[in-house]
C-alpha cells in the first residue's frame, strides 16, 4: 500500500513551500511522489467556456481531459474524501503520497512551525505527529528538523516509510543498457515474477532470479 504523509501547520506556516522543497529531494533519490492539496473552500479547474466546462455543464458526472503529457479528471463527489479514499480511487504507480492539510485525517503528519508566527504546535503524537520542521527546537518525542534541512527530512521519510522498497535490489537491462527503475516499478516487477514462480516446483523460494529474452516475436 502506498504510504501517505500529511504536511500540516497553521495558516501561513509554509506548508506549500515545504512540499516544493521536499518533492525534488525525494525525486532525486529515485522516488515517484504524488501530492494532494486539501481545499475546504472548494475549487474550479475547468474554466467557463472551455470544452471540459461545457461537458460538465451538460451533466457529465466525470470529465477526463487527456493529452500526450497530462491527464486531468474532474468528478462529482458526495462528501469530502479521506486520504485513504483518494488513494484507493485515484492514485497508483507512485511510491509516496504527500498531502497538504488534512490535519484531522488519521495519516502520519509532519508539522511545519515558525516561532515568529505561532505560539504552539497544532498537533501532538496522539494526532499521529511523526516529525516537526521548525526554526525552534521541540522536545515532544518526535524528530525535529531545521526549515532548510530537506536532506535530513528526506532521509527520515525514506527510513521510516520507504525502507522496504530500498532493501530489495532489482535491475533491468535491455539490449545491454541498464534501465533505471523507480522503487514502485521495482516492487511491482518483484511481486509479479515471484508470484508466477511460486507455482513452479522448486521455485517457491529464491534469492536470485535471472530472466533472459532473446530474438523477436514471430
Amino acid at each position: 500500500m502506498i504510504p501517505i504523509i500529511s504536511i500540516v501547520g497553521k495558516s501561513d506556516s509554509g506548508k506549500t513551500t515545504l512540499i516544493e522543497k521536499l518533492v525534488p529531494e525525494l525525486t532525486r533519490r529515485g522516488y515517484c511522489v504524488a501530492t494532494v492539496k486539501h481545499d475546504v473552500h472548494g475549487f474550479e479547474v475547468d474554466r467557463e467556456g472551455k470544452d471540459s466546462w461545457r461537458h460538465k455543464q451538460a451533466g457529465a458526472h466525470t470529465v477526463v481531459i487527456s493529452s500526450p503529457h497530462k491527464v486531468a479528471l474532474i468528478r462529482d463527489v458526495e462528501k469530502d474524501l479521506t486520504l485513504n479514499e483518494i488513494r484507493g480511487k485515484f492514485i497508483a504507480d507512485v511510491d509516496l503520497i504527500l498531502s497538504e492539510g488534512y490535519k484531522k485525517d488519521v495519516q502520519p503528519k509532519i508539522e511545519i512551525f515558525r516561532q515568529e508566527k505561532h505560539k504552539e504546535l497544532l498537533c501532538t503524537r496522539e494526532d499521529h505527529l511523526v516529525a516537526i520542521v521548525s526554526n525552534k527546537k521541540f522536545n515532544v518525542g518526535v524528530p525535529c528538523f531545521q526549515l532548510d534541512d530537506m536532506n535530513g527530512l528526506a532521509k527520515f521519510i525514506e527510513k521510516e516509510f520507504l525502507k522496504s522498497k530500498r532493501e530489495r535490489k532489482v535491475s533491468l537491462n535491455v539490449d545491454g543498457r541498464p534501465i533505471p527503475l523507480s522503487p514502485f516499478v521495482s516492487d511491482i516487477l518483484t511481486k509479479t515474477i515471484k508470484g508466477m514462480l511460486s507455482s513452479l516446483k522448486g521455485c517457491e523460494t529464491s534469492n536470485r532470479i535471472e530472466i533472459l529474452m532473446e530474438g523477436e516475436e514471430g
